[in-house]
């Protein structure tokens, strides 16, 4: 949805410009993938796609994404499997813009996942967040910008989505979800600053329970995007959402796109 490519084919044929994106952050460096390619690299079918070296295989329990991918702009290698279990899949998928052109579905939002990684040597278990975006135009016709987190609570998760939309209407979403994907009640969390990026000066906000939060680490630092590890309230529980600031406005600017192939480099195969 990102891609300067697809943006600049005249076919904008989709199938024509895939991508496995990758990232990991470590305490002294960290590694991002994103490397784009046509449709002579896709291959798909209701249970299994592949994309160049890298697949994901559903089996009807698991979600096994084998990972072969090479960072970028400074060239290593992201190589290993990761297998996710959704649980608690969730009823609901919600229309974010006025028209209904775009939907999101956040379908297990705590799921048990293993990771195992060969390059760089890592393995962990833990908990993951499985959603599906779709859109019938791009996001930049449909929306300003938006603010979304996830944390997880001791029973379940909370989903945060503020959407300011082009045509001067907003959505908040405040959401709940058990463990077994019930959407449960959430009184609407206070609004809180957070301090802009330090680079490109993302703007950044968020809410709690006590219109407080503050930042943790920076995952990510771009012109129009920022990913950030906060410390707040949510549900009356001392959480640490993964929070994303995203700037629809910046991503339009053409010198922005410009910049993207440096981190998002192409191969037709």
């Amino acid at each position: 949805m990102f891609s300067p490519y697809y943006a600049w084919d005249p076919a904008r044929d989709p199938f024509d410009h895939c991508a496995v994106n990758v990232v990991l952050y470590g305490a002294r460096a960290n590694r991002f993938c994103m490397t784009e390619r046509g449709r002579g690299s896709l291959s798909r079918d209701a249970d299994h796609i592949a994309i160049g070296p890298s697949a994901l295989d559903w089996d009807g329990t698991t979600l096994t994404i084998r990972l072969d991918e090479v960072t970028a702009p400074i060239p290593s290698r992201v190589r290993g499997t990761i297998r996710l279990r959704p649980e608690g899949i969730t009823a609901e998928t919600f229309t974010l813009d006025a028209a209904g052109g775009h939907r999101w579905w956040p379908m297990a939002p705590s799921s048990p996942v293993e990771v195992e990684l060969q390059e760089p040597g890592l393995s962990w278990r833990g908990t993951a967040y499985f959603d599906t975006n779709h859109g019938d135009t791009s996001l930049e016709a449909a929306f300003g910008d938006w603010t979304w987190c996830r944390a997880d609570l001791k029973r379940g998760s909370a989903i945060l989505y503020d959407v300011n939309r082009q045509d001067g209407t907003a959505q908040n979403l405040s959401l709940r979800f058990a463990p077994d994907g019930t959407r449960l009640e959430i009184a609407p969390p206070r609004r809180a600053a957070l301090p802009a990026t330090r680079l490109w000066r993302m703007p950044r906000t968020t809410r709690s329970d006590d219109g407080q939060s503050s930042i943790v680490r920076t995952f990510e630092d771009t012109p129009f995007y920022a990913r950030s590890l906060l410390a707040s309230t949510l549900c009356g529980e001392a959480v640490r959402p993964v929070h994303e600031s995203l700037s629809l406005t910046r991503f339009s600017n053409p010198l922005v796109r410009l910049m993207l192939p440096f981190r998002m480099p192409r191969r037709v195969r």
